[in-house]
């Protein structure tokens, strides 16, 4: 009988090439997007709701996110050009395509939410657009989780069932966050409740992608990304924990829970970004989750 044989690379070389990504730009990109895009939902939900404060703060706070996401997802790109290139086709099987033609879309919608709303002009055009970016705003929250899962980098390829649930999770404790920050607390119930949700469902995913990827997790538990995600984690659960405790009914604590929501929030999108290029750049996380799959393909039954 023959041992099995130890993993090996050439040199210690990675199998695939880590995303030439830059952390600052990329996981920017995925955090403002995701503000953008829950805020509009909670904005359209203020709005129907009476909260004319809320709702108001909200649709400025998610054209100001989805403007400057984009304007890093061009620093990224080096050109403008390279932007406007993308929307020369529209391909449903990539995400990139997708995600591009869904800003071209939300970003006017969301200006013109905003605009209607601090001038108090064309108030049926304003509620329109207010509808329309409400619309948009989950997949333009989540879909660059779909994005980075489309890639071979195993932590993002392997959680590509999880990976949306925790953007969306993420996006809405982030907008949670904005909305206690800029709104007056008697308008806030929403954004509390929401921030609750937000938490639970950040923890829920984040446990299921770790026990479903199997030995990839070490990427999300060990070094960056992982310190990055026990931050997200007490920043996120102590601010939602202020708020089920009734702890912001103050405006200094409802800004430190805002706060906090949304540092939480932003932990969360650059530990997700850190785990992928550390699962990249590790050549034994392409090559032996591959070779446990074959074994187990290839073991006889019984």
């Amino acid at each position: 009988m023959v041992s099995g044989a130890e993993f090996t690379s050439y040199y210690g070389r990675p199998v695939i090439k880590a995303p030439s990504w830059a952390a600052r730009d990329i996981a920017g990109y995925f955090f403002l997007g995701g503000l953008a895009g829950a805020g509009s939902v909670l904005a359209a939900g203020a709005q129907l709701t009476g909260r004319p404060a809320l709702a108001t703060s909200m649709k400025v706070s998610s054209l100001a996110a989805v403007s400057l996401s984009a304007a890093a997802l061009v620093h990224d790109l080096g050109r403008p050009a390279r932007f406007a290139h993308m929307l020369r086709v529209f391909k449903p099987t990539s995400p990139m395509s997708i995600g591009s033609w869904l800003l071209s879309v939300y970003g006017p919608a969301a200006g013109a939410a905003a605009l209607s709303a601090v001038t108090g002009r064309l108030p049926r055009a304003g509620t329109a657009a207010t509808a329309t970016a409400a619309v948009l705003g989950p997949a333009v929250a989540t879909y660059t989780a779909v994005l980075a899962a489309d890639t071979a980098v195993p932590a993002w390829h392997g959680a590509h069932r999880e990976l949306p649930y925790l953007f969306a999770a993420s996006a809405t404790a982030a907008a949670s966050g904005m909305a206690l920050i800029l709104a007056p607390p008697h308008e806030t119930a929403p954004a509390r409740c929401a921030a609750l949700l937000a938490a639970a469902a950040d923890t829920a995913a984040t446990r299921v992608l770790k026990r479903r990827l199997g030995m990839v997790a070490e990427t999300y538990r060990e070094g960056r990304a992982g310190r990055l995600l026990r931050r997200a984690q007490v920043l996120t659960w102590g601010a939602a924990a202020a708020t089920a405790a009734g702890a912001v009914r103050s405006r200094p604590a409802a800004v430190a829970a805002g706060l906090a929501l949304l540092a939480g929030s932003a932990a969360t999108r650059f530990g997700v970004f850190a785990a992928g290029i550390a699962s990249a750049e590790d050549p034994a996380y392409t090559i032996v989750p591959q070779r446990a799959a074959r074994r187990t393909t290839a073991a006889p039954p019984g």
